[in-house]
């Protein structure tokens, strides 16, 4: 029998004034005016169908967390998040300290709109920077220039939020270690209290992965990490996942419970759920991708659903929880995937002998050298075909 973990809800805004070249999200660059009204409605009534079909219209768990990503969802008006929300907490009630993060652009007109999305009832935001140096930003086809981003922080400072982040990449298209760090350098100069600082990968079905650009190579990527982590360590930053770093206490709650394979709804075009059932069952849920499909009310918001065997629990849980750098309850293995730890114990003393974990009576803990052979170490929680 499962333990239902705690429940966040995932809201998806599909739409970008452009499609960056390096973007695989399910996004969609506006041509026309957008349908905020209808979209809002059609999420709303996504939520009801959801709650239905999974009977939790009394649910007795409190929405542990919101995440409205997109796209860029601070191209919504703050009237219409503030209407979102309000039908959510009608319909989930809100955890005391329920964290609602929205990503924005930095653009001028949305970085204004902090303070009216922080009345909306936002009490995060997530700011899209990637680079401080114009070429750059231009070779990511991000509409914003350097002064707006630094101006998006000072506002997102102002506007009296219980946190923000800055998301920022390094191993741009011909960017140097000195490049790289001098982005660092500025966006720790803003004090934000949350860093999302990662590597640029090149993923299919993008612009960059059909006309790959140059990238630093491994050597210099190495040697930004490095540099990189030195700097946001010595500035009080703490690194708690693979790409995310924090002031204490300010670790984002809704990732979190993500790689503490939590459960979360997810409505919106395209967005991605999990749920746990007591009697033992894990169910995945798609939506429907396209915005002219999802708001279309003569069909199903529901795109893909599968049931969790049992025989992937184990490479799921692991999958997610070997990104956090903390400890991990074994006893969070057993209530999560509903499987005795007997299931796992042979791979387990196998990582042990390679030195990949190391463990005490409560918990296991990935290892400096473990975290190099991660993937070997993931590989040995699949299931046998």
């Amino acid at each position: 029998m499962l333990q239902p973990p705690p429940l966040s809800l995932y809201i998806h805004i599909p739409w970008c004034v452009q499609k960056c070249p390096y973007c695989d999200f399910n996004s969609h660059a506006l041509k026309t005016t957008i349908p905020e009204q209808i979209y809002i409605n059609a999420l709303i009534d996504d939520l009801d169908v959801d709650l239905a079909r999974f009977n939790m219209k009394n649910e007795k768990r409190k929405l542990h967390s919101i995440f409205i990503g997109g796209g860029t969802p601070s191209l919504i008006s703050a009237k219409e998040i503030g209407r979102l929300l309000k039908a959510v907490e009608e319909r989930l009630p809100f955890s005391d300290n329920i964290e609602i993060t929205m990503e924005a652009n930095p653009g001028t007109v949305e970085a204004g709109r902090f303070i009216e999305y922080r009345q909306a009832g936002v009490n995060r935001i997530s700011i899209g920077v990637q680079s401080f140096q114009q070429a750059k930003l231009e070779r990511l086809g991000r509409i914003h220039g350097p002064q707006e981003a630094i101006n998006a922080a000072n506002l997102a400072h102002e506007a009296g939020l219980n946190s923000f982040n800055l998301d920022l990449m390094h191993g741009l298209p011909e960017q140097s270690i000195d490049d790289a760090i001098q982005d660092l350098e500025q966006a720790i100069k803003l004090n934000p209290p949350h860093f999302s600082w990662y590597q640029l990968t090149i993923e299919p079905n993008t612009l960059f992965y059909s006309k790959p650009p140059t990238l630093p190579d491994d050597d210099d990527l190495w040697d930004i990490f490095e540099q990189g982590h030195q700097r946001l360590t010595d500035a009080g930053y703490v690194q708690y996942e693979i790409s995310g770093y924090s002031k204490p206490g300010y670790q984002c709650q809704h990732n979190l419970n993500y790689w503490r394979f939590g459960d979360y709804l997810g409505i919106g075009c395209g967005a991605h759920g999990k749920v746990s059932f007591e009697e033992g069952q894990i169910i995945r849920t798609t939506k429907v991708k396209h915005p002219r499909g999802y708001m279309d009310l003569t069909k199903a918001y529901l795109s893909d659903e599968q049931s969790v065997d049992k025989e992937d629990r184990a490479f799921e849980f692991f999958m997610n929880r070997f990104r956090l750098l903390e400890a991990c309850p074994k006893q969070d293995f057993v209530t999560r995937t509903g499987l005795p730890i007997s299931e796992i114990q042979g791979t387990i003393d196998w990582a042990l002998e390679k030195k990949y974990l190391s463990e005490t009576e409560s918990h296991w803990q990935i290892t400096e050298h473990g975290k190099l052979f991660l993937n070997d170490l993931l590989a040995a929680f699949m299931p046998e075909e």
